[in-house]
């Protein structure tokens, strides 16, 4: 763990020196805010301590599960961003916000995986954990029908030469609306997760 931790933080301060030494300094910000998130555990006993924490079999678990979440967000999150972009992403003067943005939002994602697996899920009832399922299949749904409802909105604009209603309002306004009942929902159910007391 220790040698992990010293390979991790060498390379994310060699990426920022060389983020900071091309001028992108958003990404380079986030990328050490994503670190220290990603890392929260193991800084925080040093700082307090002078020693790395210890590691069971629970924290291993819980860790592995998180940075899995954060990683599969960061793919996806990637891959739907790429979808707009076909030539010349780099000249655009928004992709340093939306890389940094990217970096900032998968350590939080590790962050809120990790303290879900390891204070939140454990104190939940079967019913809490089952409303939970439900709001990320929301989350889910609500995302796949966005992206369905684009391709499909401009397939029947190009056959049919006309604006084509149905798939633009489900995709500008239903599934913004049930991915943010999604999220909220699912958060409300963490949060009481973590404040309920152990049984």
């Amino acid at each position: 763990m220790k040698k992990l931790s010293w390979a991790i933080f060498i390379a994310a301060l060699l990426l920022t020196v060389i983020l900071v030494a091309a001028e992108q300094y958003y990404v380079a910000v986030a990328l050490v805010i994503g670190t220290v998130i990603m890392w929260h555990r193991e800084l925080w006993a040093l700082i307090r301590k002078r020693k790395l924490p210890p590691v069971d079999e629970r924290v291993k678990e819980n860790t592995g599960k998180a940075i899995r979440n954060g990683f599969v967000y960061f793919a996806a999150a990637t891959v739907l961003l790429m979808l707009p972009f076909t030539e010349g992403i780099t000249d655009n003067s928004q992709t340093v916000h939306v890389l940094a943005g990217l970096f900032l939002s998968a350590g939080l994602v590790y962050m809120l995986s990790y303290f879900y697996y390891d204070c939140a899920r454990p104190r939940m009832t079967p019913g809490m954990l089952k409303l939970q399922k439900t709001f990320l299949l929301i989350i889910g749904l609500s995302v796949g029908v966005f992206i369905i409802s684009v391709f499909l909105h401009n397939i029947l604009c190009a056959l049919i030469g006309l604006e084509e209603p149905v798939f633009f309002i489900i995709a500008v306004f239903l599934s913004p609306l049930a991915l943010a009942v999604g999220i909220i929902g699912s958060l409300v159910v963490f949060f009481m997760g973590l404040v309920k007391k152990s049984p």
